[in-house]
């Protein structure tokens, strides 16, 4: 059987070699990134160089020819900050932004262009991180992905924007066709559920990171799903999802039910059993 032809932008990044041998096994996988090596130095067989944010697509576009899906995971740092810093809120983070929104533009305008079916974006929990501050607060309960995208953050707004750029691809007004989006917000994609984090006693922060825990296999199921799903048409059969991209976690305050229900997602984990030993002991006052 021949495999689906799938690129994967950003494919030397965290997220994207957290499911890369699952993806490997199942598709004919073209791997691009701006960098040869992953973030440990270690260097990723037949990965492309290319630098998805230059604005002319004929230094890409071969890549694109002939894919089934692109998943795009590619990302622009900003210069001097760590992802311990991502939600920094200075110019150059903007200006880091603002190129990952054009990156984006760009993904999905070569897809079009390529006959593309499908492409799944990696976006993320901030781009709706507001509605979490409120939650902490005790002043919200749990957010849809059918809720305005509001964020404190330039991150964040990046995230917003990569969903309501998608959304204009996916309705094909003014467009060729239509292109199929799916936007994957990823929460906490960490084995370690943040619980390192976490002091005996504070609840709040361990319901936090055992609510946005993801695990590897229950991402690359999501992704998997949100690649092979054979509609993702919305009730106004527009085809464009926000899928949160979290297990099935007791602690959850994100909703998953869409992508239970338009894909079929079906996670194996639930952080309040893969951590059932550590959230005793942090559940006791310090």
């Amino acid at each position: 059987m021949v495999k689906r032809k799938v690129v994967l932008t950003g494919a030397a990044g965290y997220v994207a070699q957290r499911m890369l041998a699952e993806l490997q096994a199942r598709y004919d996988l073209v791997l691009l990134d701006a960098r040869p090596t992953t973030r440990d130095g270690k260097a990723v067989p037949t990965l492309q160089v290319v630098d998805l944010t230059d604005p002319n697509r004929e230094a890409y576009r071969r890549h694109f020819a002939g894919a089934e899906a692109v998943v795009h995971c590619a990302f622009v740092s900003a210069p001097g900050l760590d992802t311990t810093t991502f939600l920094d809120n200075s110019e150059s983070k903007f200006r880091a932004e603002h190129a990952n929104v054009g990156m984006a533009y760009n993904v999905y305008q070569t897809a079009l262009e390529e006959g593309v079916r499908r492409v799944v974006v990696t976006s993320s929990c901030h781009a709706a991180d507001f509605y979490e501050r409120l939650i902490w607060a005790d002043k919200w309960d749990v957010v849809t992905p059918e809720m305005l995208p509001v964020s404190d953050n330039f991150y964040g707004w990046a995230k917003a924007a990569y969903e309501l750029l998608g959304f204009v691809f996916a309705t094909g007004q003014g467009l060729p066709r239509r292109l199929e989006v799916v936007q994957i917000r990823i929460g906490g994609p960490r084995d370690t559920a943040d619980l390192e984090k976490c002091r005996p006693g504070e609840i709040k922060k361990m319901h936090r990171g055992l609510g946005a825990y993801l695990s590897r296999r229950d991402q690359a199921q999501l992704f998997i799903r949100s690649i092979e799903a054979p509609s993702i048409e919305n009730e106004h059969g527009v085809p464009f999802q926000i899928f949160y991209g979290i297990s099935g976690n007791t602690h959850r305050f994100w909703s998953i039910t869409n992508a239970q229900r338009v894909i079929g997602y079906a996670p194996e984990d639930d952080s309040q059993v893969s951590f059932a030993q550590r959230i005793a002991e942090l559940s006791q006052k310090g």
